[in-house]
């Protein structure tokens, strides 16, 4: 998900214990296009569909711990791929809006969470709307140059990277029997592509 999401927390006890979580809520029933320099309301949007918490892997930490730094979601990812929704990943809809939601419990145990009072968080200015391509060019250039996954995007990162190919190319060992091995981020001409959903503010 990008931008990530972070929050400051104040306010907490700084020798309980406490846990915290984010969920993304639905901000209405509504399908949205980007036209003319802004979202628009284009029809009815799709079922909402029904969101697990994300627990923070810090979680139970003390007040104290949780109010030294800032707190960042970064590890959450978004998916419209019902086959792709494994831990960390929230089910969104593309061109939807959404609102993320923290809640905080005072508890050291993650097994009773569902037993003690809950604070919700919610920040109106985090809403955003769900894309498979950025409608806004700046920011498909901020993420470009934030993003550590699109420097092939960048000036110089073609070069870059055909460089790296170059020099393995002159270091890698010659086998005369070998079996090709795809990586998890191969692609081959057969197989399913995969969509990674980012966020776009509103």
């Amino acid at each position: 998900m990008f931008p990530g999401y972070r929050v400051k927390m104040t306010g907490m006890d700084p020798n309980a214990q406490y846990c915290v979580l984010l969920d993304i809520s639905s901000v209405d029933e509504n399908r949205y296009k980007f036209q003319h320099g802004k979202w628009l309301i284009a029809g009815r949007g799709e079922p909402h569909i029904p969101q697990r918490f994300y627990l923070h892997p810090n979680s139970p930490c003390t007040g104290q711990q949780w109010m030294k730094d800032i707190v960042s979601f970064h590890k959450v990812k978004l998916t419209n791929s019902c086959g792709n929704c494994g831990d960390g990943k929230f089910l969104v809809h593309s061109m939807h809006r959404y609102q993320p939601r923290v809640h905080i419990v005072q508890t050291d145990d993650v097994n009773t969470l569902h037993l003690q009072p809950m604070s919700t968080f919610a920040f109106p200015q985090t809403s955003f709307t769900t894309v498979t391509a950025y409608q806004n060019g700046e920011i498909a250039k901020l993420k470009i140059s934030n993003n550590p996954y699109a420097r092939g995007f960048r000036e110089d990162g073609a070069k870059t990277m055909k460089a790296k190919s170059t020099l393995a190319s002159f270091t890698r060992p010659v086998s005369t029997t070998h079996k090709r091995r795809c990586s998890p981020n191969t692609t081959s001409p057969n197989s399913t592509k995969r969509v990674k959903l980012d966020y776009a503010p509103a």
